[in-house]
């Protein structure tokens, strides 16, 4: 068994266990929208990303792909972590606005604006669906192609796929095409329509890690 802390808390778990496995194992929520559970994790979307470490070392690594280390201090939720997430959020919703799944994600961490220049892409590249018909369909009738901005999922050379069998997996698992927003305006680019409280203790002194996790955090707000 491996033994490390999460939030203050001991936790043992056995080898290859990750921060994400061993953190909602004991409950704590954790953002993802690349994960699920079946699949290979692959880290592209960076929303479980975790603080580790102290001090100067202290740095951030996504929990699907990190794996649990002994005597590994962690925390979930610090001001850190939360700012990188609503970072990862707006460039998100940047991307794809009209993702109910993004959508509710940024409402669920009270992002209300994104300052970034607004797109309308159909995909966000968290290799959900590339994963799906691989390792769950065992067709592989699609994958990535090219690199950093021409970067794409399709089949090879845009030739129709044999093996693809029309099962639609791969549209079961994409957090774009599953529900959409209809709004396509950029000043709208938030609904917020389903917002919930944030939990406001880590965003005041002297608190640098949110102090509950009760989702949604409502105690903190009633005066």
């Amino acid at each position: 068994m491996i033994n490390l802390k999460i939030n203050g808390l001991n936790v043992s778990v056995d080898k290859g266990t990750t921060l994400l496995e061993a953190a909602q194992s004991i409950g704590f929520p954790i953002p993802t929208l690349c994960h699920k559970e079946g699949l290979t994790p692959y880290g592209a979307c960076r929303l479980c990303v975790m603080e580790i470490g102290e001090g100067d070392r202290a740095k951030l690594v996504t929990s699907c792909t990190y794996p649990a280390e002994e005597g590994l201090k962690v925390r979930t939720a610090s001001r850190r972590v939360l700012r990188a997430r609503r970072m990862i959020i707006e460039l998100l919703l940047a991307s794809s606005p009209q993702s109910k799944t993004i959508q509710d994600i940024a409402a669920a961490h009270n992002v209300k604006q994104q300052r970034f220049r607004q797109e309308y892409e159909d995909c966000i590249l968290c290799g959900l669906c590339v994963r799906m018909c691989k390792e769950q369909m065992m067709a592989g009738a699609i994958g990535f192609r090219g690199r950093g901005q021409d970067r794409s999922i399709g089949t090879p050379f845009d030739i129709k796929s044999e093996v693809c069998r029309l099962c639609g997996g791969c549209l079961y698992v994409c957090p774009v095409c599953s529900l959409r927003c209809t709004y396509n305006q950029p000043d709208k680019a938030i609904c917020g329509a389903c917002a919930n409280l944030s939990p406001p203790c880590v965003e005041k002194e002297p608190f640098d890690d949110m102090m509950c996790y009760m989702e949604p955090c409502v105690a903190c707000e009633i005066k």
